[in-house]
């Protein structure tokens, strides 16, 4: 917690994101140096006047401990850009936060999600078409990301829920601020089944400014995203042209061109910068996501690193004593226990109590990973 705790920090000062904390990492190693750095060397990292002048402000002010307190009672989890837990597909995108505060769980199977946008003044033909196309991906094990708006979005998570389903909802506020306060008890629900997320500490309040910003995190978060109903210059076409420069596919569904709100998607598509969609099974298609269980069920089998690999090698039916893992592989027994905490998670392995564990299941062939010889 010690280095999460300047994370946190330098996401409390102003005009200064995450290119700003590249540059501190680059110069000083870690962010426990660079909040401490004198002003010459905060110069040197990089950083401009305004910048330099607002951390000085802020070591001032802010008192870490309370600050991390706050974020323990609000029951809520901190992830930082160098964190294993922090989702990957966001990690890969430019100007991904370096800090997001989560209220609920993500879990793996979370990498296989659609982002869902749209207007606030959604139509019952928006709505319509949101419903069916939400319950249906998520009937494929999809995720569904979106932004608690009022109108597609809500429309999307509720039906996401209502379909027994995952859903994660990014904020333009703190997670612990409800935004529209209509839909206190949708967050708490998204919460249950999901997670809200936000790059904006406890306490903020939602600015108009925030809202643009956060449209990427939820592109990021996606394999691709879909417009449902939204004016030339609406908020889901902002998060369209941020999936565009993602490298995600982007989607749209037509509607009546009388109708103010079908202008965003018909011009997406007119443009080529959608794809036209009518159902979750072209989507589905388009991303090569017809067999997702089998993809789910595939990876839940593999290790994704050496420290994996080492484990299963000596995981089988069988119980197995964390301590007698931690001899068999030579790893320490905190890498053993926070490893297996993961693979547990995942459905990788199994505690059958009194520390002992088993694999979960076997994987459909022998599997050795290039990496997995260690010492």
């Amino acid at each position: 917690m010690t280095d999460t705790r300047y994370w946190i920090a330098f996401n409390l000062v102003p005009q200064i994101g995450p290119v700003k904390v590249r540059r501190l990492l680059d110069h000083f190693g870690d962010l426990a140096t660079a909040w401490q750095a004198n002003l010459f060397d905060l110069n040197a990292a990089g950083l401009d006047q305004r910048a330099i002048a607002n951390l000085v402000e802020a070591r001032a002010q802010i008192n870490l401990d309370a600050e991390l307190a706050k974020i323990a009672h609000a029951g809520v989890r901190v992830l930082t850009l160098d964190d294993p837990a922090y989702p990957r597909l966001l990690s890969q995108v430019d100007n991904a936060p370096f800090v997001l505060y989560v209220k609920g769980d993500l879990t793996p199977a979370d990498e296989w999600a659609i982002a869902i946008v749209g207007t606030r003044n959604a139509s019952a033909y928006g709505r319509e078409v949101t419903r069916q196309i939400v319950s249906d991906l998520v009937c494929n094990q999809i995720t569904i990301v979106s932004g608690l708006a009022r109108g597609i979005d809500a429309e999307a998570h509720r039906a996401a829920l209502d379909a027994h389903g995952r859903t994660l909802a990014v904020l333009g506020s703190g997670v612990d601020v409800i935004y529209p306060s209509e839909h206190a008890k949708l967050a708490e629900q998204i919460i249950a089944h999901g997670a809200l997320l936000s790059e904006y500490p406890l306490g903020t309040k939602p600015d108009a400014c925030n809202f643009p910003p956060r449209n990427r995190i939820i592109s990021g978060l996606a394999l691709g995203a879909v417009v449902i109903e939204g004016t030339e210059t609406s908020g889901a076409r902002i998060t369209i042209e941020d999936a565009l420069e993602q490298n995600r596919e982007t989607f749209a569904v037509p509607g009546n061109i009388f109708h103010p709100n079908a202008r965003g998607p018909n011009k997406l598509i007119q443009r080529g910068e959608a794809k036209l969609i009518t159902c979750a099974a072209e989507i589905l298609e388009e991303l090569n996501l017809t067999q997702i269980a089998e993809h789910q069920e595939m990876r839940a089998t593999l290790p994704e690193n050496a420290t994996e690999a080492a484990l299963l090698q000596q995981l089988s039916a069988e119980p197995i004593h964390i301590d007698d893992l931690g001899r068999e592989t030579g790893l320490p027994i905190a890498t053993v226990s926070s490893t297996l905490a993961l693979m547990e998670l995942k459905g990788m392995v199994r505690q059958i109590g009194g520390m002992k564990y088993i694999v979960a299941r076997e994987s459909p062939a022998p599997y050795e990973h290039p990496n997995s010889k260690i010492g």
